[in-house]
């Protein structure tokens, strides 16, 4: 059985392009699994996993713990709001206490960047990456590219830009570094405010023109503009951000291609997209979630695959 290069998920950097080539092949094997009438395979019965989350999160908790209930893995779920986290304990000894429960693998958001990357270190069990601050979301930049594979048959030499707070967010980092690795080209678009200064030595493309950043793109991926993030006010108001940078069905039709739009939700309708765009024939937004739990299944069984016993 080919092997991940890596113990654990803590960023889309440190994977090599076979590695997550390897993901995607997997990830297309559980989608099959998924959508039989019987959706549960008896990969990982004698696995233990936590997820530890010490930021809020609905989708992404919720398909990890369907991706891990689905290879039958035993699952435990901590939320860091009602436990001793509050009451000052570190985030390795909560992580030690859990696994002194004889866990094998942790699932972890954590508000620090590099918090899994620091964790992975400290402890024996596998650490994947949920989410880390404004770094890194590495499952789903995986699912990001699994899903635009999925519509266009391949990633190497398409053209995609990330529309949007690029300064507040995890995905479009993990995106770049991800779809780069695959042989993509890649473009931000968003006000000058939300594009970070150092973006462009990543080897990306800057627009602050959104019509000129679709015209160019086979696939937009709309982000949400994350305002729980933003501490000073980085554009005068949501409806002047929407008029600039929000896609709708006028300007969507008005392009000299069809193009496909993503989004990586939560989305704020009337806002970054409007609602006959996320729910067109060309988004593929709810296919995003739906290869999600596919996407996160072959993660988990890739990484335990790395236990040792």
């Amino acid at each position: 059985m080919k092997q991940l290069s890596v113990d654990h998920l803590t960023g889309i950097v440190d994977l090599t392009r076979q590695d997550i080539e390897l993901i995607l092949e997997t990830a297309a094997r559980f989608k099959e699994v998924i959508n039989r009438p019987i959706k549960k395979v008896p990969s990982l019965r004698d696995i233990t996993i936590a997820n530890v989350f010490f930021e809020n999160s609905t989708r992404t908790r919720l398909s990890f713990e369907l991706a891990q209930k689905r290879l039958s893995a035993d699952v435990v779920n901590f939320s860091a709001a009602g436990s001793s986290v509050k009451k000052g304990e570190t985030l390795v000894d909560t992580v030690n206490n859990i696994l002194a429960m004889k866990v094998d693998m942790v699932v972890m958001r954590h508000p620090n960047p590099g918090a899994a990357k620091f964790l992975s270190q400290k402890i024996k069990a596998r650490v994947v990456n949920a989410g880390d601050g404004t770094h890194e979301h590495p499952t789903q930049a995986l699912l990001d590219a699994f899903s635009i594979q999925e519509r266009l048959g391949s990633v190497a030499g398409k053209k995609i830009v990330i529309v949007g707070d690029i300064l507040h967010s995890r995905v479009a980092l993990s995106n770049i570094y991800c779809l780069q690795k695959l042989g993509a080209e890649v473009m931000v678009c968003g006000p000058s405010t939300l594009i970070p200064k150092y973006i462009s030595e990543l080897g990306v493309r800057v627009s602050h023109n959104l019509r000129e950043a679709l015209e160019w793109c086979d696939v937009a991926n709309m982000l949400r503009i994350q305002l729980e993030r933003q501490d000073i006010k980085y554009f005068p108001s949501l409806r002047e951000y929407s008029q600039q940078f929000g896609l709708d069905k006028t300007l969507l039709d008005s392009l000299s291609k069809e193009i496909v739009i993503m989004h990586p939700g939560p989305i704020n309708r009337g806002v970054e997209i409007s609602s006959d765009v996320a729910d067109s024939p060309q988004s593929i937004i709810l296919d995003q979630v739906e290869n999600g739990v596919a996407v996160r299944m072959a993660v988990i069984y890739l990484l335990a695959a790395k236990i040792e016993r």
